[in-house]
């Protein structure tokens, strides 16, 4: 057998083992390790294991993860999501379908402290979908909204999906931040029109909700001093090379906290709670990578990389179809495989190719995080769909599906749009 038999045997294996229910990061390790075993040798294969395990685990550049994380967890743990969702409620809410929008917003606005697609929806599912509820909104405008909404946190910096994609590429993570600050508010408006248009056809599934003064919709927008601090914080000190990611994401934990201390929203039970999770969710995503990492190199010695960049390089194509075809393996593979994994499995094979082609790596970087949050609400895997489910447990599965397919269509059409307009992820970044 031939190694890049080989290599699209181990895949096909893979694919399988995820089908299993098999946990990700383990498939990949086993059949990176096992792939390496057979095309090498047994011993260059436990070397392996050993030396990337090491690596992964002992890597300065990877403790910006844990840190955004805990920022997240804090943030959560102090009530901060619920209070932007009563700022965007006042300020959405009055309208029809403006619950839904407020919920959108509010996702994309706790995505700036959380960076984290499915904890976003199930904070926002916690938070929004009693209120949705109240006001006799339709179940899959609901909870499809939440879904939905959710994955913007997934795009929002600081976004764990980019961090781990610039850390793979070896480009700028402040500069990945930058260029998606504007696709993040960008596709929130796709989003608050696709609530706008399901409302006008199906009015009763968005009934308006209660009116407030314009001076208690001006006093709403102090709560969102918090968020705004904390993320002007980060982004500035990044942006003006004060200190590094690793060390914006330390400030923005320290400061979160330090603001929850002060304000008295935080206990200890919650500060403890949010180090646990901290701890559980980076060891996970450290196991993927681990795990991506073993893996990769397996696909390294099977040559299917170079190959397969040969192969699409010299087809007799322009790039922007080539860029297509790239885009719809991502799609298919986002309803597959969960995004983190996604981006972890397929970028050593598509970077190359993407730079050879000549396209800008911040603009893609930002483009596969956009194809990535579709796969987070579209079936078999869906993930933001079965944790809004575990939520909201009298909702059916399918009408969750239903209610997230309109941002699934704006989520496409954005996307579409900044493909043909590449100017709106790039012009941000070029200022700095």
């Amino acid at each position: 057998m031939t190694p890049v038999v080989a290599g699209v045997l181990g895949t096909l294996i893979l694919l399988l083992l995820f089908m299993t229910a098999m946990p990700v990061a383990y498939s990949m390790a086993l059949v990176g390790f096992a792939g390496f075993a057979y095309v090498i040798n047994m011993n260059a294969a436990l070397n392996l294991v050993a030396r990337d395990i090491y690596s992964v685990f002992s890597s300065f550049g990877l403790t910006v993860i844990p840190l955004f994380i805990l920022m997240g967890q804090i943030a959560y743990n102090a009530g901060i999501s619920r209070r932007l969702y009563d700022c965007a409620h006042k300020l959405l809410g009055s309208t029809k379908g403006g619950l839904a929008a407020a919920t959108v917003a509010a996702c994309t606005a706790f995505g700036a402290v959380c960076g984290s697609s499915p904890a976003t929806a199930a904070t926002m599912a916690v938070v929004g979908l009693p209120e949705m509820k109240r006001y006799k909104y339709g179940d899959a405008l609901a909870t499809g909204s939440v879904a939905a909404g959710g994955s913007l946190g997934m795009l929002m910096p600081p976004s764990v999906v980019m961090i781990i994609y610039g850390i793979l590429t070896e480009q700028s993570i402040g500069q990945l931040f930058i260029a998606a600050i504007v696709p993040a508010i960008y596709m929130t408006a796709w989003f608050c029109g696709a609530i706008w248009i399901y409302c006008r056809k199906y009015p009763e599934e968005g009934p308006a909700g209660e009116k407030y003064t314009i001076k208690e919709k001006f006093l709403a927008l102090f709560e969102l001093w918090e968020t705004l601090t904390v993320f002007g914080m980060v982004m500035l000190g990044l942006l003006t090379g004060v200190f590094t990611p690793t060390e914006a994401g330390a400030v923005g934990a320290a400061l979160i906290l330090a603001l929850a201390l002060l304000r008295k929203q935080i206990t200890w039970r919650g500060v403890m709670k949010s180090f646990y999770e901290t701890v559980r969710t980076s060891c996970m995503v450290l196991f993927l990578i681990a795990g991506a990492t073993l893996f990769g190199h397996f696909l390294a010695v099977t040559r299917i990389p170079f190959e397969m960049a040969g192969w699409i390089g010299g087809m007799d194509l322009p790039s922007w179809a080539i860029m297509g075809l790239i885009i719809l393996l991502f799609l298919i593979g986002g309803c597959f495989i969960d995004a983190m994994a996604l981006v972890m499995l397929t970028i050593p094979i598509f970077y190359p190719i993407v730079v050879k082609l000549g396209y800008d790596p911040i603009w893609f970087g930002v483009m596969i995080v956009l194809i990535s949050q579709m796969g987070v609400i579209t079936p078999p895997v869906g993930i933001n769909v079965y944790v809004v489910q575990g939520i909201a447990t009298d909702v059916p599965l399918q009408t969750i599906f239903k209610g997230a397919m309109p941002f699934l269509v704006a989520l496409i059409l954005g996307t579409a749009s900044l493909v043909a307009f590449p100017q709106i992820v790039t012009f941000f970044p070029s200022l700095f």
